[in-house]
Formats: C-alpha cells, structure tokens, sequence
C-alpha cells in the first residue's frame, strides 16, 4: 500500500486517542485550561458520567474572537514559549485538548474577556467547525462537550460504568482543587448534592483547610507539616505540604497525592520517596496519607514525557529523593511518640456501642482471686527495661493522687496495670492506654537501630552455645547471612547439616528465647525474596529481634516500670507505633469521657 498523508480528522482522533482516555481526561484538561486563565471559582457539571455532558466554567480572562478561532486548531496554544521548550510554566500548552476534544464530540465554546462588549462563542462538531458568533455570557469562559466518543463508539466499550467514570472525575477535581486552595469548585455529577471546596487563601493553614475539606477530619487530626528545600547547583527546589503519621494508613494509595508545581503527578520516584522515608514505621502492603508539592525550577523538570502530563523526568532525581526523604523524615521523627487520633475516636466508639456486662458468678470469682505471680509464668523472664525491679504480684498505683509534676507530661502518671498487658495512665486532661508489649518493642527496636548505627550492637555471649535445629534450607540461608546478623549482636554459625549454632546474642535482648529467636529470624529471611538493601534488610532482622526482647504480654510491671516506660517512650521517636504500624497507645480527653455519661 502506498504511503499517504491522513486527514485532518483522522490525525485529530488519534491525538484525542492519546489524550482523552475517558471523560475525567477531558474534565482534567477544560480546568487546566480554566486555571491557566486565572479563574477564582471554575464550575463543573457531568451527565451520564460525562458521557452524555461535560461543562466547564470559569470567571478567568476569556479569550477575543481571533483567540476562539485558534483555540480550536491543532498546536495553537498562547503558553508555550517556541524559544525554550523545556520552560513550562503552565499546566495546559501543547494546544491538542481542544480540537481533540471536538474530534470525537460535540464542542461549544463562549468566552468573553473582561470589559469586553460581547462574549462569542465557537462550535466543533466531531471535527466540523462552525465560524464564531457573537454570543452572551459572563466575563470568562464555558466549555460543553456532548455526546463524548460519538465519533469512536469503539472507545465507549471500554469505559466504565458511569458511577465509576463520575467517581474519576471527582478524583480529577479533587487533585486539581489540592494544588490550588486560592480557587474555589463545585462539582455537579448528577447523582448527589453539589461538592463545593470555597476558596482559601495560599498559607500552610489555607491549604491544611482544602485538605481536610476533601481528604477528610481522620486525616485533619493527624496531618504533619512537612517543609524543607534550600538553593542547590541545579537551582532552588522546595517541598512543602502534609503527612499523616505512621499509624494513620490503609491498604491503597487512594489517599496519597503528590504534585509537581501545582501538576498531580504519579511518579515511581516520589513514591519510592515516600516509602523510604516511612519504612518500617508502617506494615507492609499498607500506605500512608499526605499530599506533598514539590516546587522547582521548570527547567529542571521535563512535564512532557507522556500525553496526558501524569508523568515527569527529573534532571537531577537524585537531589528530588533526597530532599523528599529528609523531609518526610523529619516531620515524622518531630512527631516523637505522638499517636493517631483515631485511636481515641474508635476507644470512644467501643465504649458506646458497648454493652455493659453484669457481674456473674465467674467475674465475682475473678476479682477475688489472688494475682499471679512471674515465677508462674513458663516464659523465659525478658530484658529488664533499664534498672526494672522484678516483676510486682500487684500493680495497682495506689490510692493515693499522682503526682502533679507526672500527669503533666504527654503520657501522664501510670494509675494501674489491666489484663496483665494495659498500661492505664492519668493525664492532666484525660486518661491513656497503652500496649506494653507494643510499646516497649518499639523502644528495643529503637536501640537497636542506634546501637547499629554507632558501630556495634553490644553482645553477651552463652556459656553452652544454643543448637538449633532446623530445614536444611533454612540452616544454609542463616547461615549465608551471619555476617550480617552478627552486626546486630546475634552471633552464629553452621552446626552441621540442617543444625545452627548461636554463640552470642544482643545484649539488649537479655534472657530472650534464642530457639524462638532463631526460628523466626529464618522463616523470614527465607521468605523475603526480594533484593533490598543490606540496611532495610538489617531494619527487618532488627525488628524480628526487637518483638523477642519487648516486654511480654500477661507480665506484670511494677509502677515504677510503667512509668520508666511512658517517660522513655515521650523520649523515643516513632514511639506512637509498634514495628508492624499499629499504634501503642491511645488516648481520652476527659471531655470525651464525660460525654460518654452524658455530662457534655
């Protein structure tokens, strides 16, 4: 077949094949457009998930009647400087949206400037263009498209149902309406009342309002201020937004929102950032909430490596990681042992949805019954946390009021010891808690990472080293990693086929399991097939080792413990959380609790 040129129409359905997906792709490109005109409050109403209608309007510049005639043609744009391609500093400027938009859909266009006399408006009809014509409006712009695909019906079996389409666009908004808190939106999808975000002005605490207006209150509480950035040979860059802490998370990213000068973006390096700075802190598979921008010269930032701008290239991604990194980071460790929120939320929900028991027989019998004492638990004692007194056969603090100086730290003064495994401490405002296993696995861990960190975990070696026996893949698999494990203090070696010999263990960890220690340690090495870095894959060992050398559940503390604890854990980053991303504490405020007896 011999080579021929392609019309017009058919080179503009390929290009809307490119950059119209669905119909949340065409929202997306009509609020660039609006936001590029300087709008302060930009409409959007949706029929038929945006299939049947899609209106998009604004109270920005508008455009003249010569600017309308150009708006619907192919590579017209008033954005894009012929000089320096690489200086993008708008979201719309390839001048494709449009007359690909009109290709495969019925495209009204009315626009008027301000001060202007007269609005004009312009139609594309599936690729037909009518002249323009003078029309009435407001200052601004409004841009309808009907009947989206009508031109490719092949492209509409592809598509969704239309809740799901219109649950696209609102994701669409949303993100736009993030990255520009100054502009107001309200959105019509024809099935709910209109969502409207007012505008806010540019300040961190303007923004902290958009977000929580669209990622929600959980999220408000919980939100850190995450900023940092500075010059650098490439330039100035700048990242600056919120972060939820670790122990707010959920099993997708849904909730995770990233920009690049004001662009939503969904980059592999960004989000690698993110998951690098939270590391262990959250359970794996999970994801935390925030909405980071980062902001950087546009000559350092490709924005047109793919159609439909979603995706960016860095000049220097190096630096972009490791200011993300560092500054999550920082937030995060700022936070020190602060917890969720929602810990105290979901405490308060229990207790009302909760049904009060009565005293039976056995209960009676219970609280009769004389306490248990360490020595009759079958479980090795675990390490003393710094000098803890053996354990106490009673952990009640007394009668007597606690002192004023303890209930003014964050976690208070501990007031008894429930379920051999809570930690109850009063506040001056309220009442916490706290998992003591949770709580003090995080801490060994913490030193673990420090001891590591400062040349050498401390070691105590075994009179008679412990054999353990295990599969003989495992064995070999321990065994390749010796090295390694001794860097954190657990010395060991190959005992013949299938057998291990532990000679020293971390000095932290004290009377710990070493059987048990080992045998985890190897399901999980064995396990972990991926390639990660020797210090995620010591963090991972440190941490098994850490829940090994924690406080165990059902032992009882005296006071004196307890409150060594609390004091440590206000004293500890990322305390907030276990090492499997579960808070270790929560927390009441005495009006909370007050409502709960209906005096509030």
């Amino acid at each position: 077949m011999a080579i021929r040129q392609l019309s017009p129409e058919t080179v503009n359905r390929i290009a809307a094949g490119e950059v119209v997906e669905r119909p949340a792709s065409v929202v997306k490109e009509l609020v660039e457009n609006a936001i590029d005109a300087g709008a302060r409050h930009i409409e959007i109403v949706i029929s038929n998930g945006g299939l049947s209608l899609i209106r998009v309007g604004d109270d920005g510049a508008g455009m003249a009647a010569d600017d309308l005639t150009l708006a619907v043609e192919r590579h017209a744009t008033s954005k894009l400087d012929e000089e320096d391609l690489f200086d993008i500093r708008s979201l719309g400027f390839r001048g494709e949206a449009l007359p690909s938009i009109g290709s495969i859909a019925q495209l009204d266009i009315a626009s008027k400037q301000r001060d202007a006399e007269r609005a004009y408006a312009v139609t594309v009809a599936r690729g037909a263009k009518s002249p323009v014509r003078p029309a009435a409006g407001n200052d601004g712009t409004v841009v309808e498209v009907r009947d989206l695909f009508s031109a490719t019906p092949a492209r509409l079996k592809f598509l969704k149902s239309e809740r799901a389409e219109a649950m696209a666009v609102l994701d669409t908004v949303r993100r736009l309406a993030m990255a520009h808190p100054e502009i107001g939106f309200t959105v019509q999808t024809g099935e709910r009342a209109p969502q409207t975000y007012r505008g806010t002005d540019e300040s961190a605490e303007g923004l902290l309002e958009r977000l929580g207006d669209i990622m929600g209150r959980e999220f408000l509480a919980d939100a850190l201020r995450v900023t940092a950035g500075g010059s650098g040979a490439t330039g100035p860059m700048r990242v600056d937004g919120f972060a939820g802490l670790p122990t707010l998370h959920r099993g997708d990213a849904t909730q995770q929102f990233l920009f690049v000068n004001r662009r939503p973006v969904k980059d592999k390096l960004l989000i690698g950032a993110v998951k690098a700075a939270y590391g262990d802190l959250i359970p794996r598979g999970r994801s935390p909430l925030l909405a980071l921008f980062l902001e950087l010269d546009p000559k350092d930032v490709d924005v047109n490596v793919h159609p439909t701008k979603a995706e960016v290239r860095f000049r220097d991604s190096g630096r972009v990681r490791a200011l993300m990194v560092g500054a999550l980071s920082s937030a995060i460790e700022q936070a020190g042992h602060r917890a969720t929120a929602r810990g105290g939320v979901l405490t308060e929900r229990a207790f009302q949805t909760g049904v009060l028991p009565t005293i039976a027989a056995s209960a009676r019998t219970e609280l009769t019954t004389p306490p248990r004492f360490a020595g009759e638990f079958s479980e090795r004692a675990p390490a003393p946390f710094l000098t803890m007194d053996p354990p106490s056969a009673d952990a009640r603090a007394g009668s007597a009021p606690a002192a004023s100086d303890i209930l003014d730290n964050p976690l208070g003064a501990v007031r008894a010891q429930v379920h051999e495994n809570y930690i109850v401490a009063q506040t001056r405002d309220g009442l916490v808690i706290v998992d003591q296993h949770a709580a003090h696995e995080r801490l060994v861990y913490e030193k673990l990472k420090a001891q590591l960190a400062d040349g050498g975990v401390p070691t105590q070696g075994l009179l008679i080293p412990v054999i353990v026996t295990l599969d003989a893949d495992e064995a070999a698999t321990l065994a390749a990693r010796a090295d390694e494990l001794s860097e954190l203090g657990l010395v060991l070696e190959a005992f013949g086929e299938g057998a291990i010999a532990v000679r020293e263990t971390p000095a932290l960890l004290g009377d710990t399991d070493v059987e048990g220690l080992v045998r985890d340690l190897a399901a999980e090495i064995s396990a972990d097939g991926t390639a990660r870095s020797l210090k995620d894959r010591l963090d991972a060992i440190a941490s098994r080792m850490a829940c090994h050398g924690s406080v165990r559940s059902g032992r009882r503390l005296t006071v004196e413990e307890m409150n060594a604890l609390l004091r440590q854990m206000e004293a500890t980053p990322y305390s907030g959380q276990c090492n499997h991303g579960r808070p270790t504490y929560v927390a009441l405020k005495l009006a909370d609790i007050e409502r709960l007896f209906g005096r509030r």
